[in-house]
C-alpha cells in the first residue's frame, strides 16, 4: 500500500477550527500516479526545451533581454523569478507578471519561457515565476509564494523599469486559479495574513488573463459527472485537486477559499474594497475544463465586471502554447488586444 505524502506545510495557517478535519484529503503516489506525472511532465519538459533550439526561440533575436533565478523569498529554491525586458522599446514598460500552470504539482517557469517571451516580444516587462509545488507544499503555498512575488515586484517595479499603473497578472490552468486568488486578494481586506499583506500593498492589476483555468479545485468531480472523460485527464484532474489540497478538509470552506476562487468570486455575500479590474478569458471547446471559464463569465457579469470570455473551437487544454496552431495565434492576438485596450483605458 502506497503512503501519503507528509505535509511539509502548515495546511491552514488560518483557520480557527481547534481541531484538524477528521478525514483530510490525502495525496497517495500511487504507481499509476507517479507513471501519470512523470510522463506528463517530461513532456513539457521535453516539448520546453526541443523549443528553445530553434532560432526564433531566442531572446535577442527579438529584442528581448533575460534574467534569470532571481529570489522573491528565502524560504525554498523555487521561490525565484525570471524577467524578460523588451529592451528596445520605451520605458517604463507595461507589465505583465506570470504564474505557470502544471496541476499545482508539475512544471515551473523555466517550462514556460514561451509566455515570457510572447509578452515581452510585444512590449511587456515580464515577471514569470516559480512556486512551491503540492504535495509536499500543499495549499496555501502555492498562492502564498504567488502573493509573495506580486509583493516583490510591488517593491521593485520602478527600478525595473515598470509602470506601476500597468500591471497585468496572467496565466494558465492552475497558474489561472492562482492570478485570479491574487487579484481577489488585491480586492479583497481578506483574514489570510499573506492575503491581507498582499492587498495592503495598494497594488491592483489593470487586467487579469486567467487562460483554461481550473477555478475551483476542492471538487474535480464534477467535471466527469457532467460529460464522460478520458481516465487520463479525469486522474490528472483529481491529481491536481488531491496534491493542492493534501492534508484539508475534502469539502470547499473558508479554510482554503483562495483554492476555489471562483466560488469567491460566486458568493452573493461577496464584498470588495476596489473594483476587480477586467478579464479576459479564454479557454478551447475542448477543454476539460471548459466549464469554469462558463462560470467565471458567468460571475463576473453578476459582479459587473468586464469579461472576455473567448471559446476555440475543438482547442485542447492549454492550445495557446502551441503557437504553430492557427486557433493558438488567433488566441494570442485577442489577448494582446484585451491587453493593449486595458492598459490604454
Amino acid at each position: 500500500m502506497s503512503r501519503a505524502v507528509p505535509v511539509a506545510h502548515p495546511p491552514d495557517p488560518t483557520s480557527s477550527s481547534p481541531s484538524a478535519p477528521e478525514f483530510p484529503k490525502a495525496y497517495h503516489p500511487t504507481p499509476w500516479r507517479r507513471a501519470r506525472s512523470y510522463l506528463a511532465s517530461t513532456f513539457f519538459e521535453t516539448l520546453a526545451s526541443m523549443g528553445q533550439l530553434h532560432p526564433a526561440a531566442a531572446p535577442r533575436r527579438h529584442g528581448v533581454e533575460v534574467e534569470r533565478n532571481i529570489a522573491y523569498g528565502t524560504a525554498h529554491p523555487a521561490q525565484k523569478l525570471d524577467l524578460y525586458r523588451p529592451i528596445h522599446r520605451p520605458r517604463p514598460w507595461p507589465v505583465v507578471f506570470y504564474v505557470h500552470g502544471g496541476a499545482f504539482h508539475l512544471l515551473s517557469k523555466d517550462t514556460h519561457w514561451l509566455m515570457g517571451l510572447v509578452f515581452a516580444r510585444f512590449g511587456y516587462l515580464v515577471v514569470n515565476i516559480s512556486y512551491r509545488l503540492a504535495p509536499q507544499f500543499p495549499y496555501p503555498a502555492a498562492i502564498e509564494d504567488t502573493c509573495q512575488a506580486y509583493r516583490w515586484l510591488a517593491a521593485h517595479v520602478a527600478e525595473l523599469g515598470g509602470d506601476p499603473r500597468r500591471i497585468a497578472v496572467a496565466g494558465e490552468s492552475a497558474g489561472g486559479n492562482l492570478i485570479t486568488s491574487l487579484t481577489l486578494a488585491t480586492t479583497q481586506r481578506r483574514p489570510e495574513p499573506w492575503a491581507r499583506a498582499t492587498f495592503d500593498t495598494g497594488l491592483v492589476p489593470r487586467a487579469a488573463l486567467p487562460f483554461c483555468a481550473m477555478l475551483e479545485v476542492s471538487r474535480p468531480e464534477r467535471f466527469s459527472a457532467r460529460r464522460p472523460l478520458p481516465r487520463w485527464i479525469d486522474g490528472m484532474i483529481h491529481d491536481a485537486s488531491t496534491s493542492y489540497l493534501h492534508g484539508h478538509a475534502p469539502a470547499p470552506g473558508p479554510h482554503t477559499a483562495l483554492a476555489d476562487p471562483l466560488r469567491v468570486l460566486e458568493d452573493p455575500a461577496a464584498r470588495f474594497e476596489r473594483p476587480l479590474p477586467p478579464f479576459f478569458a479564454p479557454v478551447g471547446t475542448r477543454d476539460p475544463l471548459l466549464d469554469d471559464t462558463r462560470r467565471l463569465e458567468k460571475a463576473l457579469r453578476l459582479l459587473n465586471v468586464p469579461c472576455e470570455a473567448r471559446y476555440y473551437p475543438g482547442g485542447i487544454h492549454a492550445f495557446h502554447a502551441m503557437v504553430w496552431e492557427p486557433a493558438a495565434r488567433r488566441c494570442w492576438r485577442d489577448a494582446l488586444g484585451f491587453l493593449d485596450r486595458s492598459m490604454r483605458a
